[in-house]
């Protein structure tokens, strides 16, 4: 009954996003974040990791061996870090430098290998204190947790039911100040994230900051809420960081339910130049527990359509590039390799990065007890880790990937070959090439101005 329920409030709402996503639609690759040489960074990795939800510390069961292998598997040079609220804050106003170091440790484990880092204060559900056991949610502290005695019931079919309980209603209320009655709140918030940003401001692994994961407006939902509370949260928060960082990017994310179905965003702009728009995607076929097939797939691939569309929109009225934080799906399930394909082929397309979830064992995961699933190799391609202009088109075969752009003189584009399509390595059609066998990474210096289109093939540079 609670899954009929939700599908069907998924498809009033769907419905009604249906007639926003006739209008015309912005040209793609529009907007790109750039390293400090200006050159168009394409990211691609995963979110690591599910498991720090539920760990004392609030670290992700991960190792430095972990990292190199994925980097050996599948040259991967992103990652959306997962950090919890009630680690970087255990008391009002005390932050506990420990945990930040330890972050700053798996940090470097990346750094020194060439990726970048995009710090994601998570939450699911709240926190960990809704029930008494610690059962469901992670994010906020146990002293920012105010439910006024409301029950919070347990053993649901799907996790994201908990979001209706009374007693995770009101804890968003009073965050979100919809109660008038925790004020405070949202100000600790947007503190914890200055303190976050102190700390991480000179690292060169951290590319930015991921304000909230798929915020829930409790009582108050849809455009009201974005561009109400989400908004001034968003606002405090990066007025704070940048007291002490002008620089990195700062990650916005629209409201989580509807807007990983395809709906659109009331998302409003923000007055800073380096917001990038970071919304989740997950079709509710799939999001229902479907394979990727049948009347599953037709509607899947519907609703990334209306995603798509969504998404160009919202990027334009905030003039901001895109990055998909989050999208997965479980591998056992029919079409799922072909699935995650066409999601990494809409990547390249709108030239916007893409962290997959989760760098967790399991069947969502790479690895399953350890060794390689079916997403190590579809995750294994070629693509542009950095690009020297402005990019217009990528495109990844089996055994070729092209890559027009505008030259603007920023560098050499950078390009990760995959050892099974080019185990020598790669020819480029212009420009003057160099091979890092280690690194699997392809050089190529291009003319510093003009359009460039480079195609790469299999061959010994």
């Amino acid at each position: 009954m609670k899954r009929t329920g939700l599908a069907v409030m998924a498809v009033i709402l769907i419905a009604g996003g249906v007639a926003a996503a006739t209008r015309s639609v912005p040209e793609p690759m529009a907007r790109f974040i750039t390293d400090d040489r200006g050159r168009a960074l394409m990211l691609h990795g995963f979110n690591t990791a599910s498991s720090a939800k539920g760990t004392p510390d609030g670290l992700p069961k991960l190792t430095e061996a972990d990292v190199e292998r994925e980097y050996a598997d599948m040259g991967t040079n992103f990652v959306r870090f997962l950090l919890q609220w009630r680690a970087v804050e255990p008391q009002p106003g005390v932050y506990d430098m420990k945990y930040l170091d330890q972050v700053a440790e798996r940090v470097a484990w990346y750094g020194k290998r060439g990726y970048h880092v995009l710090l994601d204060m998570h939450q699911d559900l709240w926190g960990n204190s809704i029930t008494p056991g610690g059962e469901a949610g992670n994010g906020a502290p146990r002293w920012a947790t105010h439910m006024d005695g409301l029950p919070v019931a347990t053993g649901h079919w799907t996790w994201e039911m908990y979001y209706l309980e009374p007693g995770v209603i009101r804890a968003f209320d009073h965050f979100w100040n919809t109660t008038g009655e925790h004020p405070e709140l949202m100000d600790r918030y947007a503190g914890a994230w200055k303190a976050v940003a102190a700390r991480f401001k000179d690292d060169p692994a951290v590319i930015g900051y991921d304000l909230m994961n798929e915020p829930w407006g409790g009582s108050l939902q849809g455009a009201a809420f974005e561009s109400g509370p989400l908004a001034e949260l968003y606002r405090r928060s990066i007025k704070q960081i940048r007291t002490v960082d002008p620089a990195n990017w700062i990650f916005v994310e629209p409201q989580a339910v509807g807007v990983n179905w395809g709906l659109p965003t009331a998302l409003p702009s923000f007055d800073d130049d380096r917001v990038v728009l970071a919304p989740h995607l997950y079709p509710l076929p799939l999001d229902l527990g479907d394979g990727y097939e049948g009347g599953s797939r037709e509607w899947t691939d519907r609703t990334v359509g209306w995603w798509k569309e969504n998404m160009l929109r919202t990027a334009e009225r905030l003039q901001a590039p895109i990055v998909l934080g989050e999208f997965g799906l479980d591998m056992t399930k029919p079409g799922s390799s072909e699935m995650v394909e066409s999601v990494l082929d809409l990547s390249d397309e709108l030239g916007m990065g893409r962290a997959y979830w989760s760098r967790d064992d399991g069947s969502w995961g790479p690895y399953t007890g350890g060794r390689p699933g079916p997403l190590v190799k579809v995750m294994d391609r070629a693509y542009p880790r950095a690009i020297g202009g402005r990019p217009t088109r990528i495109s990844a075969e089996p055994g070729r990937l092209t890559v027009e752009f505008e030259a603007n003189g920023s560098g050499p584009t950078e390009i990760y070959l995959p050892a099974d399509e080019f185990p020598e390595g790669g020819t480029a059609s212009t420009g003057t090439a160099s091979w890092d066998a280690a690194r699997r990474i392809l050089t190529v210096q291009t003319p510093a101005s003009g359009r460039v289109q480079l195609v790469v093939t299999p061959g010994r540079t």
